[in-house]
């Protein structure tokens, strides 16, 4: 695989930046009329706030993202923020194994199979992958991801959907080697930095039906529809909530499609859910 230098922070920032304005295409704007907004957490001024993600702008809001935000009249362009993970979950829940085509010919799971990430593992767009000592297997794995909008138990599959705020990008950073042979996935899966998450949050769009993409130094390496889940959003929420109450605010990496490969240092991984945009992150080693 082709080594590719790590892209200074700025380049990354304004990459970001132009993939985010190309989705709010004058149709998308339109669409905002009926439902679909997008939300962004930003550093600005020295401080992280919320805002509404107006064209090439954002705008400040005032109070809880999930619990009817005030507008405000701050206004920054998008260049003058630094575009942080989109929410800060107490749980980081994942789904293994959930498309046909990443079975690789192994049985369907007879019911979702879930494991944890830890909040700690959550880095924003432009933030570099780490790479931990001694780990020499790194694969991507681009993903939906589900923010969840209310305090959710033993949700129903009816009700379910109820439940979702809004959809970001996710990057299930995943260390082969590790994920066979250790006795629980904590290194393999959870290590820090190997859960990008963004850039922003989208409401108001079917989560069953959007093109999840992954391009590794700008070669396309998966790319498949959530309506090719084996198991859909709502039974994914109604599964997780019979044992694991969750909060406004966790996420949910919803699975892989096709295959994936080993990442080297100085890879750059885009992570493109439709109506989100592009997740940038570059690989490198820890000091």
């Amino acid at each position: 695989m082709r080594n590719v230098k790590s892209s200074s922070l700025l380049t990354l920032v304004a990459a970001s930046i132009v993939a985010l304005s190309a989705c709010l295409v004058p149709g998308e704007l339109r669409a905002q009329e009926r439902g679909v907004h997008r939300y962004a957490r930003i550093a600005v001024n020295g401080r992280v706030v919320y805002a509404q993600v107006e064209g090439s702008q954002v705008r400040e809001l005032d109070g809880d993202l999930f619990n009817a935000p005030r507008p405000t009249e701050r206004v920054h362009d998008l260049a003058e923020v630094k575009l942080l993970a989109p929410v800060t979950p107490s749980k980081v829940i994942a789904v293994g194994r959930n498309f046909e085509s990443h079975l690789q010919g192994r049985p369907r799971p007879p019911e979702p199979g879930l494991f944890a990430k830890f909040p700690s593992s959550i880095v924003g767009p432009g933030d570099d992958i780490i790479r931990p000592e001694g780990a020499t297997n790194l694969h991507y794995e681009g993903e939906l991801v589900l923010v969840i909008g209310r305090r959710a138990h033993q949700v129903s599959r009816e009700d379910a959907l109820s439940y979702v705020f809004g959809v970001t990008a996710g990057n299930d950073l995943s260390e082969r080697d590790w994920q066979a042979n250790d006795l629980q996935w904590f290194r393999a899966k959870a290590s820090d930095t190997f859960s990008p998450l963004g850039p922003i949050i989208v409401t108001g769009v079917d989560p069953d039906d959007l093109l999840i993409e992954t391009r590794v130094n700008g070669e396309l390496r998966q790319s498949e529809r959530s309506s090719d889940l084996i198991y859909d959003v709502a039974e994914i929420i109604s599964y997780v909530t019979r044992y694991v109450t969750l909060e406004p605010g966790d996420v949910i990496y919803t699975g892989t499609p096709q295959t994936t490969m080993p990442l080297d240092d100085g890879d750059v991984v885009d992570i493109e859910v439709e109506h989100v945009g592009v997740l940038r992150n570059t690989v490198r080693s820890g000091s």
